[in-house]
Order: C-alpha cells, then sequence, then structure tokens
C-alpha cells in the first residue's frame, strides 16, 4: 500500500486530493491533528479517528491531539478544573488504544486559546464572518437547547485552531467538514493559509442502521465496557446479510453497523480476521480482508451470529488496555 493509499484509506474524502497526495509525498515531520472535547470516556467514535491518527503515524506523520478544554467549557461540559480532569484521563486512553508515544503531542484549548494573539485573530475572524456562514458550521443543538453566542464562536475557534497548532492536515469524522470548510474559506481573511482536510465515516445506529451512532442518544460502545457488556451490545446490533441494507419502513437509509465496524475499527488493526466455529458449522475460517468478510456474510458463508461474535471478540481486545488504563486511573 503506497502512502496516500494509507493516508486516505477509509477517509470518505481528502480536501484536497492534490494537497493531501503533495503531503503523501513527503509526510516525514509533518503534522496531521483531531481536537477532541474532553467529555468522558473515549468511545467508538473517538477511536474511529485515532485508528485514522495511527495510520497517519505509520505513514510517517506527527500526530496533535487537541484537548479541547476551553470549547467543552463553552459547551456546557462543566469547570475547568472538571474538564481537566477527564482531558488527562482521555489521554492516556489514547495512548493505551495505540498512539505511539515518541510521535504524538497532547495539546490543551487553554494553552493557546487566551492568548492575546489568538483573542485578537479570533476577533478578526469574527468581524470578516458572516452570522449566516458561522451558523451553517455549528454543531447541531438538542430540541431542548437555546443557542448561545459561545455556540457561534465554537466553530470560528476550531478554524483558528488549526493555524495556531501548526498543522499540516487537519482530521476529523464527517460531521466537522462544515467547520473545516470555514476554515479554508475564512483563514485567508486573517492572513492564514487554507488547510487541508481528511474526514472519516459516521458510524450507523448500532440497533437501526439508520442515521448515526451517538452517545447521547444511543447505544455506543465505550472504553469502560466490560467483555460482557461488549458482546450484549454488539449481539443485539442490527446486521442484515448484506453490506446494502433495503431503506426501513419510514424510507429511510440503512447501514450494516457491524460491517461498518468491521471496515472501519478492526481490518484497520488487524492483519486478517478469524472466524471460529464449530465444525458442523463450517470449522474456522480466517478472512484476509474486509472485502472477503462482507462478500462472505452476503453469500450465506458467515451466519451474522458468527460475525457479531467474532466482532466482540475483536473489538474486546482492542479495547482492552485502555480499559485497564481507566480501572487504574480510578483507583489511584
Amino acid at each position: 500500500m503506497g502512502t496516500y493509499e494509507l493516508i486516505t484509506r477509509n477517509a470518505v474524502e481528502a480536501i484536497t486530493e492534490e494537497e493531501v497526495q503533495e503531503i503523501a509525498e513527503d509526510p516525514d515531520g509533518k503534522k496531521a491533528y483531531v481536537g477532541y472535547e474532553p467529555s468522558g470516556v473515549l468511545h467508538i467514535g473517538h477511536l474511529l479517528t485515532a485508528n485514522k491518527l495511527i495510520e497517519l503515524q505509520e505513514a510517517g506523520m506527527d500526530i496533535v491531539v487537541l484537548l479541547a478544554d476551553v470549547h467543552a467549557y463553552l459547551n456546557g461540559k462543566g469547570t475547568l478544573e472538571e474538564i481537566d480532569a477527564i482531558a488527562k484521563q482521555m489521554r492516556e486512553q489514547f495512548l493505551a488504544y495505540g498512539l505511539d508515544e515518541d510521535n504524538v503531542e497532547f495539546v490543551y484549548g487553554s494553552s493557546f486559546q487566551l492568548s492575546e494573539g489568538y483573542m485578537l485573530d479570533l476577533h478578526e475572524m469574527a468581524v470578516s464572518t458572516s452570522l449566516n456562514r458561522a451558523q451553517r458550521a455549528m454543531a447541531e443543538l438538542q430540541s431542548d437547547e437555546t443557542a448561545k453566542v459561545s455556540h457561534v464562536m465554537y466553530p470560528l475557534m476550531q478554524a483558528l485552531d488549526i493555524e495556531y497548532l501548526d498543522v499540516d492536515l487537519a482530521v476529523g469524522g464527517l460531521d466537522q467538514r462544515k467547520v473545516h470548510m470555514l476554515a479554508r474559506e475564512e483563514l485567508p481573511s486573517v492572513g492564514y493559509e487554507s488547510p487541508p482536510c481528511l474526514h472519516t465515516p459516521i458510524l450507523a445506529d448500532l440497533e437501526t442502521g439508520v442515521g448515526k451512532m451517538s452517545s447521547s442518544d444511543g447505544v455506543t460502545i465505550s472504553m469502560e465496557e466490560t467483555t460482557e457488556d461488549i458482546e450484549e451490545i454488539v449481539n443485539s446490533a442490527y446486521c442484515p446479510p448484506t453490506r446494502d441494507p433495503e431503506p426501513d419502513d419510514d424510507g429511510n437509509e440503512r447501514e450494516n453497523p457491524v460491517l461498518q465496524l468491521f471496515q472501519y475499527h478492526i481490518f484497520p488493526r488487524f492483519d486478517s480476521v478469524t472466524v471460529e466455529r464449530p465444525d458442523q458449522y463450517g470449522g474456522n475460517v480466517t478472512y484476509e480482508s474486509y472485502e472477503a468478510l462482507a462478500e462472505a456474510l452476503e453469500s450465506g458463508e458467515l451466519h451474522p451470529a458468527d460475525a457479531k461474535s467474532t466482532l466482540a471478540t475483536y473489538l474486546d481486545e482492542l479495547i482492552e488496555p485502555g480499559r485497564q488504563r481507566l480501572n487504574e486511573i480510578r483507583d489511584e
């Protein structure tokens, strides 16, 4: 696999492909970043982008993880002291999950977002950005949440973070696309370059395959789940014998979340996947790629129940080091 293929593996899009290709031609010493709001225990959503960061490390890039404590404060996630404790916990979980400590830098937002230069640039961006443009980049609010001025400033800060962290590539889930587009459009207004961006997919709801998996709205898998918890959650997941399910009764498009987890979580971290089955059900079988496993499910060679039990086993292996570290932190 070439460097560009590794950098863009499982990404929804690279903006622009030419700019990311230029990074791939000489990745050593170049920096990629993801920002995470310290709000709790790491879950599958965090780990999807973490998988991409691990691949970018393999490609030769340095990684910057923004522990966005000021962002979390603006989003009402607690006092700065409470958020700091969560941020420290998240750092340990990321390292336990597999990020190479030798070429990853964890940066607190408060270490630069309160400086005079940053605040002046933020004010200048606020002057040059229309309210409508900032609102389009805002995260979706909960139905019972009142919009505040901080919600509009939030995406402007995310855009400015890219410049102040001095990174070459902004990475995030597809839900960060609007913010990254704002950064590309508005950073030049304060004298900075438009950043290349890489977007990872959003996983479907585990129970229905409709919409997106959300730790706040439904079922997800976090680092504090026990082995038994993971087995229970995965066994109840929606998994038709196809990668392209029919829409639900309301016409909503569905995904197969079990296959998504294999594609975006398991195969990026394991060279192959072995399904263990009794001889009367075909015996053990090993798949060397996601495509091979997905085709086996569609052909009927792999039963959904066997796919689920295998997924639970591999997810548990990925999560175990972080779960153990989390328990150690809580016992300290």
